[in-house]
C-alpha cells in the first residue's frame, strides 16, 4: 500500500515516517518537494505517485506570525488542503487531514465535541477551519482529526522549550489560566497508522470529523510542572526551576490563545477504537529519548 505523507519534515510527519508499518510504502514529502499551495505542482506530483491514501500533515502553524501573514496562512491551511482534496477525489483515494483546537473560541467549560459550534479568534484558527471546510467540499472520502498542544522529539514545541529554559534559568513564569490537552506527535502518528491499517483491511472508514487529543486536561503551568518533574527524575535536568503562575493577561501574545482547548475524543474511540493518549506516558518516552541523545 502506497501512502503519501505531506509535511513529512514537521512534528507529526516526522513521526509518521519513522513509524511507518512494514507493509506500507510511505512516501514523505517536505515543502521543498511539494508546495501544496501550488495546485499544478500538487496535481503533477500526486498523479505521478498514484498513492492509495494521502495523509496531510502539512500546515502553517506559526500562530502569532499568522496575524501578519494571513495570505500565507490561508494559502497553506485552506488552499493547500483544497488542492490535495481535489486530486485525492480525482484518484478516488482517501485523505486524512490534521486540524486544530484553535477552530474553537476557547470560551467553553466542557470538552468540545465535533458538533460544537466553531468560532476561531485568530488567523491561524480561521485558516485551519477554512481548510476543514475546503476538504469537505472537494473530497468525498476524508477524515479530519483535530488535535491540540502537539509535542514530540522533532521540531520546536513546548516540551523542548521548557527543557532548554530549565537548563538556562532558575525561575520561570508559566501561564496557568489556559486549559488544554497535550498530545504527542507519536500518539497522533500511531492513531493515523491504525486508521490506515483499518482502511487497508476493510476498504473503508467512518469518514468525517473527529477529535484526537491527550488526557488528562491541564494548564500550561501543570504541563511544565510534569515536564520538569519527569526530567529531573531521569537526570535530564539537575534540578527543577522555580515556576511562577501567571495569567494570560500578564503574558500577552500577538494572537489570542483559547482559554479552554479541551477536546472530547470519544467519537474516534466509538467509531474506530482509537484509545485516548495519556500524554504523561508519552512525555516520559520523549524525555527518555532526549536523555539518551544527550548522553551519546
Amino acid at each position: 500500500m502506497r501512502v503519501l505523507i505531506t509535511g513529512a519534515r514537521g512534528q507529526v510527519g516526522h513521526e509518521l515516517m519513522k513509524s511507518a508499518p512494514d507493509e506500507v510504502t510511505a512516501i514523505g514529502l517536505g515543502s521543498d518537494e511539494l508546495d501544496i499551495t501550488n495546485a499544478e505542482w500538487v496535481n503533477d506530483v500526486v498523479l505521478s505517485l498514484t498513492p492509495d491514501l494521502i495523509i496531510n500533515a502539512a500546515a502553517y502553524t506559526a500562530v502569532d506570525k499568522a496575524e501578519s501573514e494571513p495570505d500565507l496562512a490561508y494559502a497553506v491551511n485552506r488552499n493547500g488542503v483544497a488542492h490535495l482534496g481535489g486530486v485525492a477525489d480525482h484518484l478516488s483515494v482517501p485523505l486524512l487531514h490534521i486540524s486544530t483546537d484553535y477552530v474553537f473560541s476557547g470560551e467553553g467549560s466542557k470538552p468540545y465535541s465535533e458538533s460544537d459550534a466553531t468560532s476561531p479568534t485568530g488567523v491561524y484558527g480561521s485558516s485551519k477551519l477554512a481548510g476543514e471546510r475546503a476538504l469537505m467540499q472537494t473530497c468525498a472520502r476524508y477524515m479530519i482529526l483535530r488535535t491540540s498542544w502537539v509535542f514530540g522529539l522533532h521540531g520546536k514545541n513546548f516540551v523542548k522549550t521548557m527543557i532548554r529554559l530549565g537548563r538556562e534559568r532558575n525561575e520561570l513564569s508559566i501561564v496557568d489560566d489556559q486549559i488544554g490537552c497535550p498530545t504527542s506527535a507519536s500518539g497522533i502518528a500511531q492513531a493515523l497508522w491504525r486508521l490506515v491499517a483499518e482502511y487497508k483491511s476493510t476498504g473503508k472508514l467512518h469518514w468525517g470529523l473527529y477529535h484526537l487529543s491527550g488526557t488528562p486536561a491541564c494548564s500550561w503551568y501543570d504541563f511544565s510542572e510534569e515536564i520538569f518533574q519527569q526530567a529531573q527524575q531521569i537526570g535530564l535536568l539537575e534540578k527543577k526551576p522555580i515556576i511562577h503562575r501567571v495569567t494570560t493577561q500578564e503574558f500577552p501574545t500577538t494572537a489570542k490563545r483559547p482559554a479552554w482547548s479541551v477536546l472530547d475524543s470519544s467519537l474516534l474511540y466509538e467509531k474506530h477504537k482509537i484509545p485516548s493518549i495519556d500524554w504523561r506516558v508519552e512525555l516520559r518516552n520523549v524525555l527518555s529519548t532526549l536523555f539518551f541523545q544527550c548522553a551519546e
